[in-house]
């Protein structure tokens, strides 16, 4: 009986290989491919929606300055209705409406209104040129009430002496008297006095509340 084990010289083995040395499926470059697209297609989904967020926010912040620059260049102005129909324009809410109005209206006098802009240099009672339009106004407004009088009163800062400060003040009142007289107010509708020194509307300490005590107050007397 022969033995299996057995073989000739020279003659080959035959050798029986097992299922575990069969080849195996790589599965790793698919597996990194599946991933790649995957990825691919997360980012393109991204960028849609990216887009889609950000346009809107630009409008929005395009539209809200175009809105606050609109609204920053608005001006106001006021006018008062004279006698007759006409129509003077003034400065809104100044010292010639509030007479206007006051005028024209049926509330008790004598009541005192204040130029919004009429001061004096110190230790003068000249007109300035900036300050004359206001007076040309109120010129217009009390020739439109020719039956109204009015009071003018002058005030000075308390530097100088209080005599010196009286005449300065009744100087100026007497200025303004004049200039309204120009623009053909009658002399003898308009009285004149002196506050002096007394009465400030601001500290006397420094040159801004020196300058706004040196001012022009008028009383309408009547109607």
């Amino acid at each position: 009986m022969a033995n299996n084990d057995d073989h000739r010289p020279g003659e080959p083995s035959h050798v029986h290989l097992g299922p575990s040395h069969e080849k195996k499926f790589n599965w790793l470059p698919w597996l990194l491919l599946a991933l790649g697209l995957l990825a691919l297609l997360f980012a393109l989904s991204r960028c849609d929606r990216d887009e889609t967020a950000v346009a809107p926010v630009v409008t929005n912040e395009t539209e809200a300055v175009t809105n606050t620059t609109t609204t920053t260049t608005t001006t106001s102005t006021g006018n008062v209705n004279l006698p007759g129909g006409r129509v003077l324009a003034v400065t809104a809410g100044g010292l010639n409406e509030q007479v206007g109005n006051f005028l024209a209206g049926t509330e008790p006098t004598p009541r005192t209104f204040q130029f919004d802009k009429l001061n004096f240099d110190t230790a003068k009672s000249d007109i300035r040129p900036v300050d004359q339009e206001d007076l040309n106004q109120m010129g217009e407004i009390l020739q439109a009430y020719p039956n109204s009088r009015i009071r003018v009163v002058g005030y000075a800062d308390a530097r100088g002496s209080a005599p010196a400060n009286a005449e300065l003040g009744l100087a100026r009142a007497n200025a303004v008297k004049a200039a309204l007289a120009a623009k053909g107010v009658s002399a003898d509708r308009v009285e004149t006095a002196s506050g002096g020194e007394s009465d400030p509307v601001e500290t006397n300490a420094t040159t801004g509340g020196q300058a706004e005590n040196r001012r022009t107050e008028v009383v309408i007397v009547s109607r």
